[in-house]
């Protein structure tokens, strides 16, 4: 009997019509892609992306020069320096990011008690040479600077969590 049920599923091609239906049954639905380029799709408030250093509101740099995240930082990607300043605080010389070092864990920004180090929504970085993948001071207020409404909101909607 198996050898019967066998012979006519393969002359009445049962498997091909059902994977026929299928198909048209998918023809007829919205496509799921994204014409990437010109449409992003939605990023989730915990993305790690490009790495970002934050001021406050009155302009001065939110890093107190703890070096928790250096310290915290598996891969060795971060190197800050720092010194006194005329108050008493601490503020950093020198905090750079080796991004091809970097494995995007998210824990300096965990570390960090101010806020002042995060991993922004840019996750459009590439670039030619190795060189322009070392983030120094400078780059990094500059993301700050120009994600500051995004990275506030999304410190806000991961608050929850924290």
């Amino acid at each position: 009997m198996a050898f019967l049920d066998r012979t006519a599923r393969s002359f009445l091609l049962t498997e091909l019509i059902g994977g026929l239906g299928v198909t048209l049954r998918y023809m007829f639905k919205p496509k799921a892609t994204i014409n990437y380029p010109y449409e992003k799709g939605h990023l989730s408030p915990r993305f790690r992306g490009e790495h970002a250093l934050r001021r406050y509101p009155n302009g001065e740099e939110r890093c107190i020069a703890c070096k928790l995240c250096e310290a915290v930082c598996p891969a060795e990607a971060i190197t800050i320096e720092a010194e006194p300043r005329d108050d008493g605080s601490r503020r950093t010389t020198r905090y750079d990011i080796d991004m091809t070092k970097c494995i995007y864990c998210g824990l300096c920004e965990e570390a960090c008690p101010v806020d002042a180090i995060v991993e922004g929504p840019n996750y459009e970085f590439a670039t030619e040479t190795r060189e322009e993948l070392m983030y120094d001071k400078d780059k990094l207020l500059a993301n700050g600077d120009r994600w500051e409404s995004v990275l506030a909101r999304r410190l806000e909607l991961d608050a929850p969590y924290r």
